[in-house]
């Protein structure tokens, strides 16, 4: 499932070489989105994935698309601060980022607190009010959760899990977390677009 950001999105770069980050929301119509990301929702169109790293640079729009009772933002937001409030009263929201240098940072937040994140490559590090809130939905995923080259832990080299699979571990994950396919035929679908708001 992480070759939906690394192959065929762009001819020179892909989503993870340039950086990506995603929000998936519940508890919020397209409308409060819109508001929560000071998007303009008279600018709404059609919009895939492969076409959202063209259309962001050129007049800052960001994708938005339906899974389930979820929203998935891209760009989205992640951090301490921000995605803690995406998901008051009641809601819940996920965060998935991926930079540059490959640093990759996914979290949970449920009514309005920060219940647990962590780097995918090492999610024995977690942080939050309930690290291990999501431990039942980890089950049976891959992760790179030992060093299989440190005697100190178990395993081999046979056992080292590579980036791209905790990536696809993460994404199944949210899956499970959301209830829903993230499977790549979704990521490939059109969804909406939408400009900023003073972008009219």
């Amino acid at each position: 499932m992480s070759t939906v950001f690394t192959e065929g999105l762009d001819h020179d770069m892909d989503l993870w070489a340039l950086g990506f980050g995603a929000t998936w929301v519940q508890g919020m119509d397209t409308a409060a989105i819109t508001a929560k990301f000071s998007l303009d929702p008279s600018t709404r169109t059609p919009c895939r994935l492969s076409e959202i790293l063209d259309r962001n640079i050129d007049d800052g729009s960001v994708w938005v698309a339906e899974v389930g009772d979820w929203l998935c933002v891209v760009p989205g937001t992640y951090d301490d601060r921000s995605l803690p409030p995406l998901s008051a009263n009641g809601g819940q929201a996920v965060g998935l980022t991926m930079d540059v240098n490959h640093t990759e940072r996914f979290a949970y937040a449920r009514d309005g607190r920060m219940v647990v994140s962590f780097d995918p490559l090492s999610p024995d590090e977690r942080s939050g009010d309930d690290p291990h809130a999501l431990d039942h939905l980890m089950e049976g995923l891959r992760f790179q959760l030992n060093d299989p080259y440190d005697p100190a832990t178990p395993g081999g080299p046979e056992d080292l899990v590579e980036e791209d699979e905790s990536i696809s571990s993460t994404l199944t994950l949210i899956g499970r977390l959301t209830g829903t396919d993230i499977a790549a035929d979704w990521f490939d679908a059109p969804h909406s677009c939408f400009r900023p708001a003073s972008q009219r």
